[in-house]
């Protein structure tokens, strides 16, 4: 256990993980395969800042005010991160955060780092995404 109660991996005092909601608003931006990195999502200032590259896309995820007009985007996401260090061998991190939401018509955007998961919901959807992962067993840890 660490010193907030929870365990080292993000799972709270339950079976449920601890979430802490990111204060930013995030757009999810999609570029050609072959473009470069923009020097705009490089401006990220310890935001949450995703790219990915694949075959058929460049894909940015980060502050809804880096992105210039004329990309191509879909804005006001909020962010959930899974507190803590989660341990590679764990298995249904994801399915234990996106269920409920899929069984309450939440849509979300799944992003995963080397030490944890983020799940991003529709801002509009945010306090309700909430209550239904606090509903399922997972704790919810207060910010600011």
């Amino acid at each position: 256990m660490d010193e907030s109660g929870g365990q080292a991996d993000g799972r709270g005092s339950s079976d449920g993980f601890e979430l802490e909601t990111l204060p930013e608003h995030h757009a999810v931006c999609r570029l050609g395969p072959g473009e470069p990195i923009p020097d705009w999502a490089r401006l990220s200032a310890g935001a949450l800042l995703s790219i990915t590259r694949s075959p058929d896309e460049l894909s940015i995820v980060c502050e809804e005010t880096l992105p210039p007009p004329g990309v191509e985007r879909s804005s006001g996401w909020r962010a959930l991160r899974v507190s803590g260090t989660l341990e590679h061998t764990l298995t249904g991190v994801l399915l234990s955060l996106a269920a409920p939401l899929a069984a309450a018509g939440i849509p979300i955007f799944a992003v995963s780092t080397y030490e944890t998961d983020y799940l991003l919901v529709p801002g509009a959807e945010l306090e309700r995404a909430q209550r239904e992962l606090a509903a399922a067993g997972h704790v919810l840890k207060r910010t600011g």
